[in-house]
């Protein structure tokens, strides 16, 4: 069973229609990274009514810029909460069941330099294992030194005792959000990218909906909703800033954001399909080195940080710890120059505000969800892996405290997302480069368009480009590189030589600027390391 086989067009002209002719919603979502998607794809199965709002594209900020891990979380285990480390092992597996095309079980070896590191961390990995139960991806295995090195290549043989190898879950996070939006939208959603949320409207002291600008023309437009959900991430602060004013209520800043940096070296630096993971650097950090699209990605770090920036830029001293560490475990230490791209996330840590007056809900899996006096719902925190669940307890807290109703069940747990195969033995692998693979059942459709077999780079033909624009959202080269296929994380500098091609068939497609010369500067970032 598939979601959808023949895709829905994403005519931006009949989407801003839509929104200009809505009448009051069941829910108006303000966001759309992997929480605010998750909750419209939730609601509209449970027969809601909804419309969902982003001011910029679909995943631009946090949501495609994870260490691309579904996992439920080993750290957490050593912490005691197994839970959370239940409840993500269950939503990982619900994850790979339902985007078998965009998800897969991948293993990971940690490597022991010293006698007690591989029973140590073993054992409880096996406890990992026995909480996973049957939805365990594969068994804990202690392995020798000639094993370990079998297993990644790239590591480095010197004082290599043994190692232990474990599993977890890899997935491509834009795209996943991409094809949250797209689900979300073939049942009956409205999803608008590039419309920020400018104002919030209340009636007799409640939120009753609110007002957003079309970012293309200035055009705006008023939703009226029974409920507003704020999903907007590390910036949801500023959405109950002005719920807060509107009524003269102070608010306490909720998000204490922390920046992850990640930086992309070639395959070779670790020619495997395996994962290598350091628990416990000399500073207390965890190094991944993760396969990912036919590239490695090494990080990450977990810095506090006091701006929001759209494109947050990396501190020199993260650069050098990582490139540091990795030079302690990896054979061939990779160096400044062998960076492809690198690109950094924005975490939603979350502190919880005292003295709102509200109903407030903090949550084991490290999520927060706050509905303020006006009954503007916030939800912020979590991590993808649990973004269904995320939704589930969205919802709940809705019904509760501000319908006043029950919901219907959900249905997300077993449903596939588009472009889902039947048959998960089908699943692709996505530690090669990218390509027509991350389609699933839609790689035909895709190859039906005019330039299916004009190939721009390997993984992107023209056709791919053309779909992008018609059947996924995108307005911009950007959109096209960074989140539909993923060459800026990739290969910065050859998303940059693709780039005016790119543009030009966007531009064709759409009939607007596709921003080539503010992608060009995006991909300069991405290939530029601080001082």
């Amino acid at each position: 069973m598939t979601t959808s086989v023949s895709p829905l067009p994403t005519d931006r002209a009949g989407i801003m229609s839509a929104l200009s002719n809505l009448g009051q919603v069941d829910l108006a979502i303000i966001g759309g990274g992997a929480t605010g998607l998750g909750v419209a794809l939730d609601a509209v199965l449970r027969g809601l009514s909804v419309v969902l709002l982003e001011s910029c594209d679909f995943a631009k900020g946090t949501s495609s810029r994870a260490t691309k891990l579904v996992h439920g979380g080993v750290r957490y285990l050593a912490q005691g909460n197994v839970a959370l480390v239940r409840e993500a092992l269950h939503e990982r597996s619900t994850l790979l069941r339902n985007a078998p095309h965009l998800a897969r079980p991948l293993p990971f070896v940690m490597p022991g330099y010293k006698c007690w590191e591989t029973p140590f961390y073993g054992v409880g990995l096996k406890m990992y294992d026995a909480l996973a139960g049957k939805a365990g991806l594969g068994n804990t295995q202690f392995l020798s030194a000639r094993q370990t090195r079998a297993c990644v290549p790239g590591v480095k043989a010197a004082g290599l005792k043994s190692g232990v190898k474990y599993w977890d879950g890899q997935f491509d996070d834009a795209r996943l959000a991409l094809v949250l939006a797209r689900t979300a939208a073939a049942q009956g959603a409205l999803l608008v990218n590039y419309c920020p949320v400018t104002e919030l409207i209340h009636e007799d002291g409640k939120v009753a909906g609110l007002q957003c600008q079309d970012a293309e023309t200035g055009l705006s437009y008023v939703v009226r909703a029974r409920c507003v959900v704020n999903a907007a991430g590390v910036w949801v602060d500023d959405i109950r800033h002005k719920d807060g004013d509107a009524l003269g209520r102070a608010t306490q800043a909720m998000v204490a954001p922390s920046q992850g940096v990640h930086l992309v070296v070639d395959r070779e630096f670790l020619p495997s399909d395996h994962a290598l993971l350091v628990p416990k650097t000399e500073d207390g950090r965890v190094l991944f080195a993760v396969p990912w699209l036919g590239k490695v990605i090494l990080g990450t770090t977990d810095t506090p940080r006091d701006d929001l920036a759209r494109e947050p830029r990396p501190f020199a001293s993260e650069v050098e710890f990582i490139l540091g560490e990795a030079a302690k475990y990896l054979e061939r230490a990779p160096q400044r120059s062998d960076v492809r791209s690198i690109w950094v996330g924005l975490r939603p840590l979350v502190r919880q505000p005292e003295n709102e007056g509200g109903a407030t809900k903090k949550l084991s899996r490290e999520h927060t969800v706050l509905v303020s006096p006006s009954g503007l719902v916030t939800v912020t925190g979590g991590k993808w892996t649990t973004y269904r669940a995320m939704a589930e307890d969205v919802l709940e807290k809705c019904a509760e405290s501000v319908w006043h109703t029950p919901l219907a069940a959900c249905r997300t747990a077993n449903f596939p997302l588009v472009g889902a195969p039947s048959d998960a033995s089908a699943r692709p692998s996505i530690t090669t480069a990218p390509g027509l693979n991350a389609y699933g059942t839609e790689a035909p459709c895709v190859n039906q368009l005019p330039g299916a077999d004009i190939e721009l780079a390997p993984g992107l033909t023209e056709a791919m480009v053309r779909f992008g624009v018609r059947y996924e959202y995108v307005r911009s080269v950007e959109d096209m590189l960074a989140r539909r296929v993923r060459l800026l994380f990739l290969d910065a500098a050859l998303a940059a030589q693709l780039a005016p091609r790119v543009a030009a068939l966007v531009q064709e497609e759409t009939g607007i600027d596709a921003k080539l010369d503010e992608f060009l500067a995006l991909a300069q970032q991405y290939h530029t390391l601080p001082d």
